[in-house]
């Protein structure tokens, strides 16, 4: 039960970090306002607040040192996923700190990078937080205070990746794969090979178009009457 609870929120870690990642991207082009900067610390906050209580279960677990083996090493695959994605999320901090202090948006320093992307990215971000519509309620000088308080979350993520690797020590490289690198996309790409040479038999075990032969035919002909009309005039000549 508490595998499958931490494979549940796992999902959801990687869906806000995600999310968190491609609205990242966008600060400082021409789809970045202050619904961005809100949506960016929703969801954040959102992917911290699972990093908080994915690391609670996974840790009881790991330091049990009754735990079987074949239990223990599923735990610690879960382990090595999870601190990836903390990793991952740490980077897209820093990332957003560098660029929303490079683009501020009530006194901006330099104007912002003309993309070409119009509209907000309130859709993502709503997918991360699992709702249907995401409210705005941002005041005027939002996105300043949200720097410093990024500073602060930058501070506290690290110091939780610290302490992880403190109570747990899970080498990554000691951690086996249950599948192949890649599999994943072998297994699509193949499924997608399969489904296009289906399609691509049933064409050519279709009935001929009679039309198109027809056509083919006379095609023929008229190629084979002009090269004997060119070789007569050359003779001529």
């Amino acid at each position: 039960m508490a595998k499958e609870e931490c494979k549940a929120l796992l999902d959801a870690l990687n869906k806000a970090t995600a999310c968190y990642h491609h609205l990242v991207l966008t600060i400082g082009g021409s789809a970045d306002s202050q619904n961005l900067r809100e949506e960016l610390q929703k969801t954040r906050q959102k992917a911290q607040e699972l990093a908080v209580a994915i690391r609670v279960r996974l840790t009881a677990p790991l330091r049990d040192r009754s735990l079987g083996a074949e239990e223990r090493a599923e735990f610690e695959r879960l382990w090595v996923a999870f601190s990836g994605c903390l990793d991952l999320l740490e980077a897209d901090m820093r990332r957003a700190l560098a660029l929303g202090t490079e683009f501020p948006l009530q006194e901006p320093r330099r104007p912002l990078v003309r993309t070409g992307v119009e509209g907000g990215a309130t859709g993502v971000a709503a997918r991360a937080l699992s709702v249907r519509s995401l409210r705005h309620e941002a005041h005027r000088d939002f996105d300043v205070e949200d720097l410093h308080q990024l500073e602060r979350e930058i501070l506290q993520v690290g110091e939780m990746i610290q302490d992880m690797e403190m109570k747990v020590n899970v080498p990554r490289w000691t951690v086996q794969a249950r599948q192949a690198a890649g599999a994943e996309l072998l297994s699509s790409a193949s499924a997608g090979v399969s489904s296009v040479g289906g399609v691509s038999v049933e064409q050519r075990t279709g009935p001929c178009d009679l039309s198109k032969a027809k056509a083919a035919t006379i095609f023929s002909a008229v190629l084979l009457a002009a090269v004997a009309l060119a070789v007569c005039v050359a003779k001529l000549s």
